[in-house]
């Protein structure tokens, strides 16, 4: 019964330290091409996702890496996908209520406010949203799939295993964010966000790479946010 408890003990204290850590966004001097093609991709990858509201295993693995330099933020993600659902669609398409994607929300100041959300399909069908406000202390749902990201650029490759994605995102670009408060990152800068994938497989799972403590369904949940930690 003793070595029970202590056991049960120490599983929630890893799961504790799982969901504080930070997810780090490793400084990069490697000319990255956004072509789904990983084999220029020299920082580590984290994963797998888990279920985002239980934290529980996903049928098929998803791992991410982040990196920068001065300009640019670049994601990039191996998606295992025995099955993959969606198709090629125009820019903007509602591809999150079809097609098997990955995403990523970003929020520079970490209010709850005026961040963003980025989705692509395995076919490089994307969409960038402005989620201006989702709670009904400052006004409720206002959100704006009109918002473009300048000088994004999104790319899938499907593979014998999946898909790869690679995304690159001008800093640029989000310096024009209405009340985003966004500063340049440097060395130590703190975002909050988390990075996602829907898998419409053999069966429909919504996955993170850091689970939501508190087990509400739905990945806009800004005050559960993760922390993206700029490093070397």
């Amino acid at each position: 019964m003793k070595i029970s408890k202590i056991a049960a003990i120490l599983c929630l204290m890893c799961s504790i330290t799982n969901y504080s850590q930070n997810i780090p966004i490793h400084k990069t001097t490697e000319k990255l091409t956004i072509d789904g093609d990983l084999s220029d991709w020299k920082t580590p990858f984290l994963g797998p996702f888990v279920i985002h509201n239980s934290g529980q295993k996903a049928t098929q693995n998803t791992m991410i890496s982040l990196s920068w330099n001065d300009e640019n933020l670049y994601i990039a993600y191996k998606s295992v996908d025995s099955k993959i659902v969606g198709s090629s669609q125009k820019k903007d398409s509602h591809i999150f209520s079809s097609d098997d994607l990955i995403e990523i929300f970003i929020d520079p100041d970490g209010d709850g406010q005026n961040y963003i959300e980025i989705g692509v399909n395995a076919f490089s069908s994307s969409y960038d949203m402005l989620l201006k406000c989702i709670s009904p202390l400052c006004g409720g749902w206002n959100t704006l799939m009109a918002f473009d990201i300048k000088g994004m650029e999104a790319q899938s490759k499907i593979t014998q295993k999946g898909f790869n994605t690679e995304i690159k995102i001008p800093f640029s670009s989000l310096e024009t964010i209405q009340n985003g408060n966004f500063t340049k990152p440097k060395v130590g800068t703190k975002w909050r966000g988390n990075t996602f994938r829907i898998d419409y497989g053999n069966t429909t799972e919504y996955l993170a790479l850091q689970y939501y403590k508190s087990l509400n369904f739905g990945f806009h949940q800004p005050k559960e946010f993760a922390v993206f930690e700029f490093v070397e």
